[in-house]
């Protein structure tokens, strides 16, 4: 059994439709288990922090969510309302398109950029986006948000077509070492997958079913 499996897990609702009634169930949910956090569209940061504030469980957000094709000013602005607002997690999107053609430098310079504005006050996690690249620009990204001083690399958002991967998780450890955190997100939604990927080198998970996971039952996924 896994110590304190409840500390990995991001209890996450991200969907585009969700209601102050979803984000009630999840931060009750949260308090009960004594999750990480709970992990909300920028919307919702202050309204969580508001019922979580006398708790153990942060406020996690999403930047430049779902795409990462915002400019990184559009990035560094999001990431300061956000910890304005009381998140004190933020979760990046990467320019993916940026990653593809080639153009590190400007990869780089985005995620520092964030780095940056969280100033120390808000951990920060850049999602790759897994599902649509090749290895070697897994391996690129996980080296980029490294250089760049991001607390974190994640697999993905859950909202491109595929998720969490044990063997994405693998090499992600591998490129990074250990000392970075690597979260899986996207479809982890049962016990047996998650220990696998707590196994596999993730230090968080990031997930919708976080009560079916610590139940050790199989929930349905719903970013």
């Amino acid at each position: 059994m896994i110590k304190n499996l409840a500390k990995y897990i991001d209890h996450t609702q991200l969907k585009p439709d969700t209601t102050k009634e979803k984000i009630d169930q999840i931060v009750n949910e949260a308090k009960e288990y004594e999750f990480a956090s709970v992990c909300v569209n920028p919307y919702w940061v202050s309204y969580c922090y508001d019922k979580l504030k006398t708790t153990s469980v942060k406020v996690c957000t999403v930047i430049g969510f779902p795409l990462g094709a915002t400019t990184t000013a559009i990035k560094v602005n999001e990431t300061k309302q956000a910890i304005k607002d009381g998140a004190t997690e933020v979760d990046m999107v990467i320019n993916v398109g940026a990653l593809k053609s080639g153009d590190d430098e400007t990869v780089k310079a985005d995620i520092e950029a964030v780095v940056r504005a969280a100033e120390e006050k808000a951990l920060t996690k850049v999602i790759i986006e897994t599902s649509l690249l090749t290895k070697d620009e897994k391996i690129r990204a996980c080296k980029l948000a490294k250089q760049a001083g991001a607390d974190y690399v994640k697999t993905s958002t859950g909202f491109s077509g595929g998720g969490a991967t044990v063997e994405d998780i693998r090499l992600m450890r591998e490129v990074v070492g250990p000392d970075m955190g690597v979260k899986a997100s996207g479809g982890v939604r049962d016990l047996p997958t998650t220990k696998a990927m707590i196994e596999a080198g993730a230090t968080r998970i990031g997930a919708s079913a976080g009560v079916s996971i610590i139940k050790g039952e199989k929930g349905e996924t719903s970013y």
